[in-house]
């Protein structure tokens, strides 16, 4: 008899199969697994390899967004066949082990790392098969003229406008191969224009350009966002459109059919509460005015109005539930007592899913919401843990293969993040609950869960979104219960009644919840020091942070030996302290000293009182962006009267260290008065071309035509020289 380390006795001729959980197999006992305790620990344990393929997968999609530039022909060579030897590396570990060469611990270890870095290459080529296959032309001139095309989405913009979005464009006197797939449009008078149906093809006359580009270096690149929804133009139209073809298809039925539902759904419950009401059934948030929207970001309540696996999760639940019920009562009846009514119950609450993911219009949030919850679902019907580590990890791996780009979005990040850390803390509380009163635990365990969900998802929200409220767990104790209670429960009755005209007393009780939830999110919002303005991180700050995180969770066994604790606690330092450097960097964040906006029409300069802008009115989104960036609370126009500036509303200038200045010209004859005053030590802007040819010029000149190219520009000074950084430079394009 020959004995195996970790794997036990086995006859020594008989081929001995290495062990098949976990990164390092150290951390098992004699049966492959760890024991039955339900510990967040023990979960990771159990939970095997299956989480680290999404983490091996992202890594390698994270990888293709850091690249430089797009993959080449050989650069696809070289990831090709590491992809393959990483493979074929796995399987010849077993062959050595097997004949004894090496030992079955060095085996385990280099072939889950070879695999790892197979799944990262083939992360890598997922990312580009997808960027290939969205491919579409993108705009790249100022447009204006007829504009042609089918309508497919109508929302609002955050300046409360309506928008078009058209597809199968038609443009004037451009051709197909040169047409944006999509383009979008916000309507300036919305009076003017008669809101067309989905599926409706149009004709109107706008102007267009293309996606625009980061307000700053290293901040949000709406670019990628427009490249993968196909979106290859943007603009605005101020006249009335032409419809010339009906809508054709049963598709377009059916969204005329959820518009209406969401029509009337406004018109019964009216108002605000009727906009949200709504956008938790059926997706369509055109209804929701921005000034509605600020509150609920505010009171950190956005959330609840946009369909996530929030909503998901409760309207199965409930289903499920109901049906539970439903059949344990039959089956007390004495009718159905063979039936499994978990199960009956799980293809109900799926189904039910499904019709929520059609009726809110299939978003992108709304299809990772409705796979977390098929796959937890699917998880009871195959007689499997609902909710656990490999279930997350196994809706992350699907969400990755269909649509590898969500990985960068906050809402992924977020959800993913709340849900493991809710799982994790499971097991203590399963532990604890007990020692509650039973009418308490209910309260206890929402506390707990919006707690710990608000604690995991804060720097998410703080990197993406600037900001960091300070009352969203009360608002969400007060909110999320009559959410769960009240509302959802309404909205899945109503539309059960609807068909006989019965909904009015559910849309009732929903538009009461709806009425809550705005009533309590504008008292929170508006309470002293509800929002703490975060400035905005370096890029590699939310990598580390995420990548510590997947570290720490995934490597924490704190119950094992020394001998079987090396592994795991090796990663687990790995993990603090990339989260500790993430930490660091963000605290040791600086801000650019000069900001000059893509077109040039306006200019930032930070000052110890915060940013001074050149003009109040100049660019006011991008302007909007900076201050925000800069985790500073002001207004434009409070940031415009800060000292810094001087001179002519058309012609200002500040002076900056060692010696130079910068002078920001605008309106007409800008083009010309900036040539006039491009001299040494000065950085001039101008919002028209100055004409000066690149020997000419002996100042730093961004006129606009050098920013066209260039995109908006951040510069900072060392040693008194001033080093500039540009979104051409920093940014990789889209295609």
């Amino acid at each position: 008899m020959t004995v195996f380390p970790g794997n036990g006795t086995v006859p020594a001729a008989q081929p001995v199969s290495p062990p098949a959980q976990g990164f390092a197999p150290a951390h098992m006992n004699g049966k492959g697994h760890t024991g039955s305790r339900r510990s967040g620990p023990a979960l990771v344990s159990r939970a095997g390899l299956l989480p680290w393929l999404p983490c091996c997968l992202a890594t390698g999609i994270g990888i293709w967004f850091a690249l430089p530039s797009a993959p080449t022909g050989w650069s696809w060579l070289l990831l090709t066949i590491a992809a393959v030897s990483g493979l074929i590396f796995r399987h010849s570990m077993i062959l050595l082990a097997t004949k004894g060469r090496i030992g079955w611990q060095l085996a385990e270890t280099t072939r889950n790392c070879s695999f790892a870095i197979s799944l990262i290459a083939a992360g890598v080529g997922l990312m580009g098969i997808r960027s290939a296959h969205v491919a579409a032309p993108v705009l790249g001139w100022r447009y204006y003229g007829p504009v042609e095309g089918m309508v497919v989405q109508i929302d609002r913009s955050t300046r409360d406008r309506i928008r078009l979005t058209l597809d199968q464009v038609v443009l004037q006197d451009i051709s197909q191969k040169r047409t944006p797939r999509r383009v979008r449009l916000s309507l300036m008078d919305q009076a003017a224009v008669t809101l067309p149906a989905l599926g409706e093809r149009i004709r109107l006359t706008g102007h267009l350009g293309p996606p625009p580009g980061p307000a700053s270096p290293h901040g949000f690149d709406f670019r990628w966002n427009a490249w993968f929804s196909g979106l290859g133009a943007v603009g605005y139209t101020r006249l009335p459109s032409v419809n010339l073809a009906p809508p054709e298809g049963g598709k377009w039925r059916m969204h005329r059919l959820r518009m209406a539902i969401s029509a009337q759904m406004q018109q019964q419950i009216g108002g605000q509460k009727g906009a949200v009401a709504a956008a938790l059934m059926t997706g369509d948030r055109s209804g929701i005015l921005e000034a509605t929207n600020q509150i609920m970001r505010g009171s950190n309540l956005y959330h609840i109005i946009s369909i996530s696996g929030l909503h998901m999760g409760m309207l199965a639940g409930f289903v499920y539930a109901a049906f539970r019920y439903a059949m344990v009562g039959l089956q007390a009846a004495g009718t159905g007592r063979s039936l499994p009514a978990h199960k009956i119950a799980a293809i109900f609450a799926l189904l039910a899913a499904a019709t929520y993911l059609w009726l809110s219009g299939g978003g992108v949030a709304t299809e990772r919401a409705f796979i977390m919850v098929a796959v937890m679902l699917g998880a009871i019907l195959a007689d499997r843990r609902a909710i656990s580590l490999r279930t997350v990890a196994l809706a992350a791996t699907i969400i990755l293969l269909l649509r590898p780009e969500a990985l960068t979005s906050p809402g992924f990040q977020m959800s993913f993040a709340a849900t493991v850390a809710l799982i994790l803390v499971y097991g203590l509380w399963s532990r604890i609950a007990c020692h509650i009163p039973v009418w308490l635990r209910p309260f206890a365990m929402l506390v707990t869960s919006s707690l710990i969900a608000g604690m995991a998802t804060a720097p998410i929200a703080a990197a993406h979104f600037n900001q960091m409220t300070h009352y969203g767990l009360l608002a969400n104790l007060l909110v999320v219960p009559v959410m769960g209670t009240l509302v959802m429960p309404a909205g899945v009755i109503a539309a059960l009644l609807a068909p006989f005209g019965l909904a009015g007393p559910a849309l009732w009780i929903m538009g009461l919840g709806t009425e809550w939830m705005l009533f309590m999110a504008e008292w929170i919002a508006g309470l002293d020091g509800a929002v703490t303005a975060i400035i905005q991180p370096a890029p590699q700050v939310l990598s580390l942070l995420g990548a510590g995180a997947v570290l720490l969770v995934l490597c924490w066994r704190p119950w094992k030996t020394l001998r079987r604790l090396a592994a795991p606690l090796s990663g687990c330092v790995i993990g603090i302290t990339m989260a500790a450097a993430a930490g660091f960097l963000w605290v040791r964040t600086e801000r650019p000293m000069l900001l000059i906006a893509s077109q040039g029409e306006a200019a930032g300069l930070m000052t110890p009182a915060g940013r001074a802008l050149s003009k109040p009115a100049g660019g006011s989104f991008t302007a909007r962006i900076w201050l925000r960036q800069d985790g500073d609370i002001a207004t434009q126009e409070e940031s415009a009267k800060r000292p810094g500036w001087s001179g002519d509303r058309k012609q200002r200038y500040a002076m900056l260290p060692g010696g130079w200045e910068v002078w920001h010209f605008t309106g007409k004859g800008s083009g010309a008065q900036a040539a006039a005053a491009c001299l040494p030590m000065r950085i001039v802007i101008a919002t028209e071309r100055t004409g000066l040819k690149k020997r000419d010029q002996q100042c730093l000149l961004f006129d606009h035509y050098a920013l066209r190219y260039s995109g908006s520009v951040a510069i900072d000074f060392k040693a008194g020289n001033p080093v500039v950084q540009t979104v051409s430079t920093v940014h990789r394009s889209p295609g």
